[in-house]
C-alpha cells in the first residue's frame, strides 16, 4: 500500500471520527438530560444578557400608558411602573407600542418581553400567561352627585336609574342591584348623563373615577360604596417566564416597601391604589 494510500485513509477515520463526537453533541443538547440549558430557555437570563426589558403597551391607554398631549413623550402610571421595575433590575426599558387587540399575539410571538398594559388578572389569563404579583387594584365604585342623599350603598340602586357600558361587568352589578340600566358606549357618556341629572347613579371602575377626579376635581360626583371584589393589575408574561417574573416580583416588593408604587400612585390617581 502507497503512503497516499495510508494518508487518505488515515484522514477518512479522522474526520469520521469528528463527525460522529460532533453528532454526539448535537444529541446530547437538543434531547439529552444531562445538557445544561441554555441561555435563551431562561427569560431570566435572555433580558440580562441584552440588558433591556422590551415592553409591549398601547400608549393610548390614560393614564395608564399615553403620550402627553397627544405627541409628547410616552408616560404614564404603568409606563413609570415598569420603568421602576426595570431599574431594579439594573436594565434598560425599551417600549413596543401595539394596539389592544394584537398585544397578546406580540407578545407570544416574542416582539416583547413583558405587557405593561393594566391586564387584569383573571383565570384564563393565568393558564395562558405568566403573570406578576399585582400592582394595581381597583374595586368597582357606586357614584352619584354630590348633593345625593337617597344612594347610600347598592341596595339603594333598588328602582333608580343607571348609565353603564353593555359590555361591562359593571352593568350586570346595576342590573343585578335592581337598578334601571341605559346603556352608554362608556365613561364619558355615563358621567356626563350623571352630572346632567338625567340618571341616579353610575357603577364604575374605581380607577377611572380618580382619574377624572383628578382632571375635574370640582366635578361635583361622590363615591358613596365599593364592591366588595377588585380588580387586578398585573405584568403578563409568556407561559414559562418563571424565574423573570420572580425577579419583577422582587422588585415590585422592594418598590411597594420603599414608597414608589404609593408615590406614583399619588401622583396620577391622588391616592395610592397598589395595594
Amino acid at each position: 500500500m502507497s503512503s497516499r494510500s495510508v494518508f487518505s485513509r488515515i484522514a477518512a477515520v479522522t474526520v469520521a471520527t469528528g463527525l460522529a463526537v460532533t453528532l454526539a453533541g448535537c444529541a446530547t443538547a437538543s434531547g439529552g438530560g444531562s445538557a445544561s440549558p441554555k441561555a435563551s430557555d431562561s427569560a431570566l437570563e435572555r433580558v440580562t444578557e441584552a440588558g433591556v426589558l422590551i415592553v409591549g403597551t398601547e400608549g393610548t391607554y390614560k393614564p395608564f400608558s399615553y403620550h402627553e398631549g397627544g405627541a409628547g413623550d410616552l408616560t404614564g402610571y404603568d409606563v413609570d411602573v415598569v420603568t421602576a421595575v426595570a431599574e431594579k433590575l439594573d436594565l434598560d426599558v425599551q417600549f413596543e407600542e401595539t394596539q389592544w387587540d394584537g398585544i397578546f399575539a406580540g407578545l407570544e410571538a416574542g416582539r416583547f418581553d413583558i405587557i405593561a398594559n393594566q391586564v387584569s388578572i383573571n383565570e384564563e389569563r393565568e393558564e395562558k400567561y405568566t403573570l406578576s404579583d399585582p400592582y394595581t387594584i381597583s374595586p368597582g365604585v357606586l357614584i352619584v352627585a354630590e348633593d345625593n342623599t337617597d344612594i347610600t350603598s347598592l341596595e339603594d340602586l333598588e328602582g333608580k336609574t343607571t348609565a353603564q357600558s353593555n359590555t361591562s361587568n359593571w352593568y350586570a352589578v346595576a342590573e343585578e342591584a335592581g337598578a334601571t340600566v341605559e346603556a352608554v358606549e362608556g365613561w364619558a357618556q355615563a358621567v356626563e348623563l350623571l352630572e346632567q341629572g338625567r340618571i341616579d347613579a353610575t357603577v364604575n371602575d374605581k380607577l377611572t373615577y380618580l382619574d377624572y377626579l383628578k382632571q375635574k376635581p370640582d366635578a361635583g360626583i361622590k363615591v358613596v360604596a365599593e364592591t366588595e371584589e377588585a380588580s387586578q393589575s398585573a405584568f403578563a408574561l409568556k407561559k414559562g417566564s418563571d424565574d423573570l417574573v420572580d425577579a419583577i416580583n422582587e422588585a415590585l416588593a422592594e418598590l411597594s416597601e420603599d414608597g414608589t408604587l404609593a408615590e406614583l400612585s399619588e401622583k396620577y390617581f391622588g391616592e395610592d391604589v397598589s395595594k
